[in-house]
């Protein structure tokens, strides 16, 4: 069931992001504000825009989490390698994202200090 999940946000993100989505979705919103007078800006015209905006954003938030997750551990994984096969890194750095928020901030700073003891300048 995860696996069709993940098939499915991914085919859904690509075509989400596609400049043609977004042309269909400007369509619908000018065929709308065109069918107001139509309607006399009645409640009922008003609540078709904002239902079907509502059932659209809330089912992206999770589309958008799902692909914005797998694009993150696939990044970490990647990173995890590069520590993993250089000699002089810090392995310990492979779990990193698994540190509390102080832990993180203890992290960098002790790699600013480094950075600063070496001549570089550290992103802040």
């Amino acid at each position: 069931m995860s696996e069709r999940f993940a098939a499915l946000a991914n085919k859904a993100a690509t075509l989400a992001g596609n400049y043609v989505t977004f042309l269909l979705a400007l369509g619908i919103v000018l065929l709308w504000a065109i069918a107001g007078p139509l309607f006399g800006f009645s409640e009922t015209w008003q609540l078709v825009i904002n239902t079907g905006t509502t059932i659209v954003t809330f089912l992206m938030v999770f589309l958008i989490q799902n692909t914005q997750n797998r694009d993150s551990m696939a990044l970490h994984l990647k990173i995890d390698e590069l520590i993993r096969v250089l000699s002089k890194a810090d392995n310990a750095m492979i779990e990193a994202e698994d540190d509390s928020d102080k832990e993180l901030r203890e992290l960098k700073e002790k790699y600013r200090k480094l950075a600063e003891k070496e001549g570089v300048k550290a992103v802040s």
